[in-house]
C-alpha cells in the first residue's frame, strides 16, 4: 500500500479534496497480515471527476464500469479499480440501480458482508461502521444487517458467503447466514453460468475449500448450483496430493480444474454437464477432456508423455492417485514428468519425398509407422536408423 504506484494513484485522487480510501480485500488482508494481491479504492469523487483527476496526473484511465462508478487506473502495468461511493435505489436479485453519494457509511451498509465494509485511509486509519474488523479477527462471515435482505438484492451472495467462509471463516459458520442461504437456494437457478462459474472457481481456488463445500452440501446449496454427486473425500485426497507435489518443487499451486474434476468424481457425463452449466472456456474444456482419458501405464510413461504431453499425463495420474486412501506418490514418476523434454522425431515429409514417395496419405501413413516404431524403441533410433527403416518400408510397397 506504500508502493510508489499506489501513492501516485492516491495522490491524484486526493488532488481536489475528495477523499479516497482503500477498500475490499487489501484491507482484510492487511489486518490479517496476509499478502496483498489487488488494490481496490473507493472515492467520493464522481466517475467523470475521477477520469479527469487521473488524466491530469497522466495516469491511464479505463472506464471499465463507468455506469456503476468504476474506473480502472493503470500505473507501471499495475491495475487499480476505483469506485465512486454508491447507494442502491433498486435491486432485482441480479442487478442494482445505484446513485452516487459521498456518504461512506451508506456505501458500507449496502455491501454484502461485514468483513467487506471496512475502509482504510492512506495514513492508516481504519473506518469500521458495522463491526467488520472484529469479525475479520474472529473469522466470522456475517451479512450486513438482515441476511435475507442482502440475498434478495443479489442472489450471487449465497455463493459468495461460502467462498468467503473458505478464505476467512473459522467454524462454526454463522447460523443466520446459513439458514438464509439454505432457504433461498432455489433462486440460484436465476443466475447465469458465467456468474456462478466465477464464484465456484474462486471457492475451489482457496487453500482448503473442503470444509466450506461440506457446509454447502449440508445446506443443499451444491445441488442447486453445481452437482448432486459431489465426492468430498476424493477432493480432500487430491488437495493432499497437491501439497505433496508442491513440496517437491518448493511452491504451492492450487489447480481448480483438477479440483472440479475430483469433486464430481471424475464422472465424464457429469463433467460434460457441469462444463455446459458453468459455461467453461474452451481451454478449460480441452484440458478436462485430456485429463479424463485412460490412466497411462507407468512402464510406458515416456510414450504417454510424448503422445499426450506432460500436463495431460500428470492430470490423469493425479486423478488416479486421488482414488487411493493411502497417498504414497511415486517420486520417480514425478521426477520423470518434471524433467521431461519432448524428443524430436528425426524424419520429416521431405525425407519421404527425397526417398521417392509421392505426396499424399500413403506418405503420412509411412512416416507414422516409423514414428510409432521409434517411440516403441524408447526414441533411441537415430536419423540414419529411421532413414533405413523408411527405405525398407518403401521397398515393400
Amino acid at each position: 500500500m506504500k508502493a510508489t504506484s499506489v501513492t501516485t494513484v492516491m495522490r491524484a485522487l486526493n488532488a481536489d479534496g475528495a477523499e479516497a480510501r482503500f477498500v475490499g480485500g487489501c484491507v482484510r488482508d492487511a489486518i490479517l497480515n496476509r499478502p496483498i494481491n489487488d488494490i481496490d479504492i473507493a472515492t467520493e469523487a464522481k466517475p467523470d471527476a475521477v477520469m479527469d483527476l487521473l488524466y491530469r496526473s497522466r495516469i491511464k484511465a479505463i472506464p471499465t464500469g463507468i455506469s456503476h462508478g468504476t474506473i480502472t487506473a493503470v500505473v507501471d502495468s499495475q491495475a487499480f479499480e476505483i469506485t465512486t461511493l454508491r447507494r442502491d435505489l433498486d435491486t432485482d436479485g441480479r442487478h442494482a440501480k445505484v446513485i452516487f453519494t459521498n456518504d461512506w457509511q451508506a456505501d458500507a451498509e449496502r455491501r454484502d458482508f461485514t468483513i467487506n465494509t471496512l475502509s482504510l485511509s492512506p495514513n492508516g486509519k481504519i473506518f469500521d461502521y458495522v463491526g467488520g474488523k472484529k469479525d475479520i479477527l474472529l473469522g466470522q462471515v456475517r451479512f450486513v444487517r438482515n441476511a435475507k435482505t442482502r440475498i434478495k438484492e443479489d442472489v450471487l451472495r449465497i455463493l459468495r458467503f461460502y467462498r468467503f467462509f473458505a478464505d476467512y471463516g473459522i467454524a462454526p459458520a454463522n447460523a443466520e447466514a446459513r439458514a438464509a442461504c439454505c432457504e433461498m437456494a432455489p433462486l440460484l437457478k436465476r443466475l447465469s453460468g458465467d456468474r456462478v462459474r466465477q464464484e465456484i472457481l474462486k471457492l475451489l481456488e482457496s487453500r482448503d475449500p473442503v470444509p466450506s463445500i461440506k457446509i454447502m452440501q449440508a445446506d443443499g446449496i451444491l445441488s442447486h448450483c453445481l452437482t448432486k454427486s459431489a465426492n468430498l473425500d476424493r477432493l480432500k485426497r487430491l488437495i493432499a496430493i497437491e501439497k505433496t507435489i508442491s513440496a517437491k518443487v518448493d511452491t504451492y499451486n492450487t489447480d481448480v480444474m483438477l479440483r472440479l474434476t475430483a469433486l464430481v468424481d471424475n464422472n465424464i457425463s457429469e463433467i460434460t454437464r457441469v462444463t455446459k452449466l458453468l459455461n467453461l472456456p474452451n481451454c478449460f474444456q480441452r484440458r478436462l477432456n485430456a485429463a479424463t482419458g485412460p490412466t497411462p501405464d507407468e512402464d510406458k510413461l515416456q510414450e504417454a508423455l510424448y503422445r499426450l504431453g506432460s500436463t495431460a499425463v500428470l492430470d490423469r495420474l493425479t486423478l488416479a492417485w486421488s482414488l487411493n486412501n493411502e497417498i504414497d506418490l511415486p517420486l520417480r514418476v514425478l521426477s520423470t514428468i518434471n524433467n521431461w523434454r519432448k524428443p524430436k522425431f528425426p524424419l520429416t515429409g521431405q525425407d519421404g519425398l527425397d526417398a521417392g514417395m509421392a505426396p499424399g496419405p500413403e506418405l503420412g501413413d509411412t512416416l507414422k509407422t516409423i514414428e510409432d516404431w521409434w517411440v516403441d524403441n524408447n526414441f533411441l533410433p537415430n536419423r540414419e536408423h529411421c532413414l533405413k527403416k523408411l527405405r525398407s518400408l518403401i521397398s515393400c510397397i
